[in-house]
């Protein structure tokens, strides 16, 4: 696991090209009584333009995955996939579509319900992983790892629909079976902040009218 958080992280990232974001927006939104979450206002504002505007700087192109509501995610004009798999199987289905759908070698794979993820933390993600033979890079806040904050190399796809097809879906267990490394991204901890209830919501609220998104200032 890398701790180097005194180095600094400029918004436009060198390596942009070599990655595709794909936001994961095909979830049901159980605990929001089924709305989809990606739609769920914050200051007037759809939570996924908040992450749009966090990844752009810094990929190739932005792919949204979702299973509803097609035509509201494509009026931010990128590209909307559902999954190939039916029945909101996870977020595992999402990565696999995402990975289907990208024609560069890494995919940065973050939540749609994520409004505070800052521009730095996908740049330092990429400098902590890319001087390292790791398929795959996973957050860690300090405290605990976000699976669905991830870099991973598009040429697992296969492996991962040989793992789908054998009917599991758990992402960690994926994860095992290749070498990862964990990043210490606890300097960007407000960015794993979601949004599963009201109260969360106003809460985010209350963060993005302070401008107190960690790692703002990157």
């Amino acid at each position: 696991m890398v701790n180097n958080k005194n180095q600094t992280v400029p918004d436009n990232m060198a390596g942009a090209e070599m990655i595709t974001g794909v936001i994961l927006a095909g979830g049901m939104g159980r605990r929001m009584n089924g709305v989809d979450k990606g739609l769920i206002q914050l200051h007037g504002r759809d939570l996924i333009s908040y992450v749009i505007d966090a990844l752009e700087p810094n990929v190739n192109r932005i792919i949204v995955n979702a299973n509803r509501n097609l035509d509201a995610y494509e009026k931010y004009g990128v590209s909307v996939i559902k999954d190939s798999i039916e029945g909101y199987q996870g977020p595992l289905a999402g990565v696999e579509a995402g990975m289907a759908a990208a024609t560069t070698p890494w995919i940065y794979t973050c939540p749609c319900d994520s409004p505070l993820q800052s521009t730095g933390l996908l740049p330092w993600m990429w400098r902590e992983l890319s001087g390292t033979t790791a398929d795959i890079g996973l957050a860690f806040d300090g405290q605990r790892t976000h699976p669905v904050f991830s870099l991973v190399k598009t040429g697992l796809l296969q492996s991962l629909r040989d793992y789908l097809g054998s009917g599991e879906r758990k992402i960690d267990r994926w994860f095992a079976q290749h070498e990862l490394i964990k990043i210490d991204c606890s300097q960007y901890v407000n960015s794993f902040i979601n949004i599963n209830t009201e109260e969360e919501r106003l809460d985010a609220e209350s963060l993005v009218s302070g401008g107190r998104a960690a790692g703002s200032e990157n």
